[in-house]
């Protein structure tokens, strides 16, 4: 069986008594190993990482360019490789594996970029022969904790961003689906990335702890639950890091009486089930406005669904796949009893969905629900799986209010024909993400990405100029060049400095 190892100093590294499993979840069967390791094996990477971060610092950002324009080349020849070896270990389609990687090489294409983006500040003459600067250095040593739901585009995300402005970085990816983030490692090493600059460990929470506790790490982002992305923005504060720390959501779509309901139709049934759910920027909400909007969405909504084709990764004609492992689809099953048991109108259930020839696949049907209360647990809480709820509002005020009191404000989303409701909307709810008849608005890599609220911890984005930021601290520099004519006041070098 095949073993997945860590990356460390440019080469495999098997160190760690313990392993997890990591399954095939269209098949249902264990495919490979992975070692997970100790405060040990991060030591390791730390001290790789501490030996060359300086010369890679001092690096000029042209030439750590031509290393990110070298790995953008490496992943477009080793997309569809890329793709089938995500799928394997996540479960989702092939055209969507292609997708993820895709989105997380659109921040790798910012970064090629970075020598622009790095630029500082300069002010000639700021007082009487006095100029000021500003410049923008590494913060060392960089952490990514990733989830298993994009094993290439948040990784890419993370160390593309830090590794560009001249940090080494360490990645610990989910232990469910280790094999794309350990590839992205030996990419980035054949397009010259030296050795130590970017490592990959692998762990469960001990390694997390040891991370957030290692003095070396200056800086940690982290995508995953809000739980857990409380967790670790409190104990990485307190330990000193500069942390952001990405949670989970329960994003709405509010559906006006004058939107096109054909297009809602097709928007929601990918944002909702593409991935069988799994993404933190999915559409598990849908708040039609008004009883007449709600019935004609239901009545196109109900066909839409039962037509959607559930299959393994590689089928090509299915929409979505299998769940990440037979305890992720017991949690959402759980929850669609949840709903029911609150009250909810199941109206599609996909339990007990089976698929022939791969009985044993981790696969969950599409479920949709009508008439659900923001009071049900079902609601407050992410679900993370194929499931649509719909909470229906009396007015646009109550549309905007639903979104804007959640617990969760990562993304919403309005579909509508009218400028002014538009625009009303997205002044006044308050979600971190929005789109306009855009379903997933997932921004482009030269903005950021970012929710509130228990969606987000920290105040800075990913990627873009947030990232920048994130992954760099700024140093401003005051300076004077005397002619050596004149001395000043003696009295004068006791008083706060001014330029007047």
């Amino acid at each position: 069986m095949r073993s997945i190892e860590h990356f460390i100093n440019g080469s495999s590294l098997s160190e760690g008594t313990r392993t997890g499993e990591v399954w095939n979840p269209s098949h249902g069967e264990v495919q490979a190993t992975v070692t997970l390791g100790t405060p040990s094996t991060l030591q390791k990477a730390v001290d790789a990482a501490l030996a060359a971060q300086p010369a890679w610092a001092a690096t000029n950002p042209q030439r750590r360019a031509r290393v990110m324009f070298k790995f953008k080349e490496l992943i477009e020849h080793n997309m569809d490789d890329l793709a089938e070896l995500l799928s394997s270990e996540h479960g989702k389609v092939l055209a969507d594996s292609r997708g993820d990687v895709q989105r997380g090489l659109e921040v790798i294409e910012y970064c090629c970029g970075i020598p622009q983006a790095l630029k500082g500040e300069y002010t000639q003459g700021a007082g009487p022969g006095i100029d000021v600067y500003s410049m923008r250095q590494p913060l060392g040593i960089g952490a990514g904790i990733t989830p298993f739901n994009f094993p290439a585009m948040i990784p890419m995300w993370m160390f593309g961003m830090a590794i560009a402005c001249g940090n080494a970085f360490i990645l610990k990816p989910s232990e469910r689906d280790p094999s794309v983030p350990v590839r992205l490692a030996e990419l980035m090493k054949e397009a010259g990335l030296p050795d130590g600059i970017l490592n990959v460990v692998h762990g469960d929470k001990e390694m997390v702890d040891a991370i957030l506790d290692h003095p070396d790490i200056a800086g940690i982002s982290f995508v995953g639950s809000s739980d857990i992305a409380q967790y670790i923005y409190s104990r990485g504060t307190a330990n000193g890091k500069r942390v952001q720390a990405f949670g989970g959501a329960k994003n709405h779509g509010i559906v006006m009486p004058d939107a096109d309901l054909d297009q809602v139709v097709t928007d929601l049934t990918g944002a909702a089930f593409g991935s069988a759910g799994e993404r933190c920027m999915a559409l598990p909400v849908v708040v039609p406005v008004g009883d007449d909007t709600a019935a004609a969405l239901r009545e196109k909504l109900v066909p839409a669904i039962e037509k959607l084709k559930i299959g393994i990764s590689t089928d090509p004609d299915a929409h979505y796949g299998p769940v990440i492992n037979e305890a992720h689809k017991q949690r959402v099953e759980n929850y669609i009893q949840m709903c029911a048991d609150e009250g909810g109108e199941l109206v599609v259930d996909g339990r007990g969905f089976t698929l022939q020839g791969h009985e044993k696949g981790f696969f969950v049907g599409p479920t949709l629900f009508d008439h659900v209360k923001p009071s049900f647990r079902s609601y407050r809480e992410e679900i993370f799986g194929p499931v649509l709820q719909i909470v229906r509002a009396d007015s646009f005020d109550e549309a905007v209010r639903l979104p804007s009191a959640h617990d969760y404000g990562n993304g919403v989303a309005i579909f509508t024909r009218n400028g002014h409701a538009a625009r009303e909307f997205v002044n006044r709810v308050n979600v971190g993400m929005v789109g306009v008849n855009v379903p997933i608005p997932v921004p482009v890599s030269y903005h950021s990405f970012g929710g509130w609220k228990r969606s987000g911890f920290g105040d800075i984005g990913q990627y873009g100029q947030e990232g920048l930021r994130f992954w760099t601290k700024t140093k401003v520099v005051t300076q004077r060049w005397p002619d050596g004519t004149a001395a000043g006041d003696h009295k004068e070098a006791f008083v706060i400095p001014t330029m007047g």
